[in-house]
């Protein structure tokens, strides 16, 4: 159930119009009192005899108490309820407690006969409206100071006890939400999302992995938005604004919102902090320093992703044994990689990878400050990814795309278990969400890779099929049978059979696979296995196919392989 406080106004008979009327798409139906001030207010809802005029006066009673100069300008309080859509439709009656519950919580009618006036409009199944006048029987002014948030914390009591769907708290760090007026615009307008929401996305993406502001700034204009920036006499930035050239007022002006209208940390000063690293770079909770990628310098989106799995990797290690804010970091650069990812990813993984950043951008922020430094291989990775071009989604860039968002599916879950530990709880459910969007993901780029590793493993010869089987069981005999149950598993054993052939020993690297961080969230044990072995081996993450000899992928040159001698891997010639 969602308690919103709009913004004051002067109007009383104006709003009631509103309430009362058709709606924008004639979408109010029935419109009429379910709770009021003395439980006796006229209801020109359905009393035909009553005008919203004869509302409007009752209400405005109070006024008249106050000299002329001592009225509030804006007396007009506002607030909706909604109920959330899988909520059961609630009666009148239940609508009239829940009024009169809301007004109580947030003092504006506390129940001590002296409150203000008052009035609950329900036109919809799912939510009420309530309107008060700003002045109390006794004259008094009301001060409403964080009527929102009581209003928010009266709202989570209600659900419980009405059994209805529990939202998670919030703690003032999320984004402003768009306005019904913007929602109800961009419906008008054919957009898919209010134009709030798509600049925010736009700056997110433009931000992801930049390193000045002049490559900020370049990657908005390239993405079509309108900029005007705010310049000191020094010649110096102080901010900026950014419009849709479409989304225009009703003066034919584009509407222009600042980056910290947009979200909290997209204001000039808190993106130059991911430019502005610390000079001493935090460390981990042992002292170490993340270790460089151990991949090519070369480009493409291929490699790019590898980086971009590595980097990930590392920064699931660092969120597991460092300190808060070194932790908040990653998980804020972690936002740049998905962001990223969704900008130059394949048709058929757009969707639900652009849902997933969507989603993850309520993860990035909490009120625990994020010390920026250790996250630099994040924000590089991210920054490699939108250099590198947007991947064809197939051969070796669309199994290493798989790769990546198998390993980001970690990082989000880890991201929840994290916030969740410190209750933040909008943060842990909007990783959970990402998370979902990420599998979805996940399945539409590994089904042709993975097919492939599938194809190769049952046509390995029985004897080295039962060596892996062998190895399995011998390395990881809790999950050995789950694996083998798995349709997976031959992807696996021809992934094993090609880390041996590269010099490792299988069972080794399938130990250290299950060893270092959690399975449980996995949908297939099997697949998750395939790439972190192929990713700790450096192996191809699309062997070749013998069918499409257009998808063979370049094998990685010797020297970033490890050095098989001195771990004691070496093969036996």
């Amino acid at each position: 159930m969602i308690p919103r406080i709009h913004q004051q106004g002067s109007n009383t008979l104006g709003l009631l119009h509103y309430l009362y009327g058709k709606g924008t798409h004639e979408e109010h139906i029935d419109p009429h009192l379910v709770a009021s001030f003395d439980g006796m207010a006229p209801d020109p809802g359905r009393d035909p005899s009553v005008t919203k005029k004869d509302l409007q006066h009752l209400l405005d009673q109070t006024l008249s108490l106050l000299d002329a100069d001592r009225r509030p300008d804006k007396h007009v309080w506002h607030c909706s309820v909604r109920a959330a859509p899988d909520d059961p439709i609630l009666s009148d009656e239940q609508w009239g407690d829940i009024a009169r519950r809301m007004v109580a919580a947030t003092g504006i009618d506390p129940g001590d006969g002296a409150g203000c006036r008052w009035a609950a409009v329900r036109h919809a199944d799912d939510h009420i409206h309530i309107i008060a006048t700003l002045v109390r029987e006794d004259g008094r002014r009301l001060d409403h100071h964080r009527s929102g948030k009581r209003a928010q914390a009266e709202c989570r009591m209600i659900e419980k006890e009405l059994g209805l769907h529990q939202v998670a708290p919030g703690d003032g760090t999320a984004a402003k939400r768009a306005t019904s007026a913007e929602r109800h615009k961009a419906e008008r307008t054919g957009r898919e999302r209010p134009a709030r929401e798509e600049l925010r996305e736009a700056v997110r993406r433009a931000v992801a992995g930049a390193t000045s502001e002049e490559e900020f700034f370049d990657r908005l204009a390239s993405a079509g938005l309108l900029i005007r920036q705010r310049i000191a006499p020094s010649g110096d930035r102080l901010g900026y604004t950014v419009a849709l050239p479409g989304d225009r007022n009703k003066d034919g002006e584009p509407v222009f919102y600042s980056g910290s209208k947009l979200a909290p940390d997209l204001s000039l000063p808190r993106i130059r902090e991911r430019w502005t690293p610390p000079a001493d770079a935090p460390t981990a909770a042992d002292g170490s320093r993340p270790e460089k990628p151990a991949v090519p310098d070369v480009t493409g989106p291929a490699f790019a992703r590898r980086r971009a799995t590595v980097a990930t990797w590392q920064a699931l290690l660092i969120i597991d044994h460092s300190d808060d804010g070194t932790a908040a970091a990653q998980i804020a650069a972690a936002g740049e990689i998905f962001d990223a990812l969704a900008k130059t990813s394949a048709a058929h993984t757009r969707t639900e990878l652009r849902e997933a950043a969507f989603a993850f951008e309520r993860a990035t922020r909490s009120h625990i400050k994020a010390v920026r430094g250790y996250d630099r291989a994040l924000r590089q990775a991210a920054r490699d990814l939108v250099h590198s071009g947007p991947a064809l989604g197939r051969g070796e860039d669309g199994a290493t795309t798989a790769m990546l968002i198998d390993m980001a599916f970690f990082l989000a879950i880890a991201a929840a278990n994290w916030h969740a530990k410190r209750h933040h709880a909008q943060q842990a459910e909007a990783a959970r969400q990402a998370a979902e969007h990420l599998r979805a993901a996940y399945q539409a780029a590994a089904t042709q890779p993975m097919d492939v590793l599938r194809q190769r493993g049952r046509r390995m010869p029985q004897l080295l099929r039962h060596r892996q089987v062998a190895v399995l069981r011998h390395a990881v005999p809790d999950l050995a049978e789950q694996i083998l149950a798995e349709p997976g598993w031959p992807a696996l054993a021809a992934t094993l059979a090609d880390a041996q052939a590269a010099g490792h020993d299988p069972a080794t690297l399938l130990t250290e696979a299950t060893r270092r961080r959690e399975l449980d969230t996995a949908a297939s044990v099997s697949d998750v296995l395939v790439w972190r072995l192929r990713r700790s081996a450096h192996l191809p993450a699309a062997p070749e196919n013998p069918r499409d000899k257009r998808h063979a992928p370049t094998p990685a040159p010797a020297a970033q392989l490890p050095n098989r001698a001195a771990n004691g891997t070496a093969r036996r010639r």
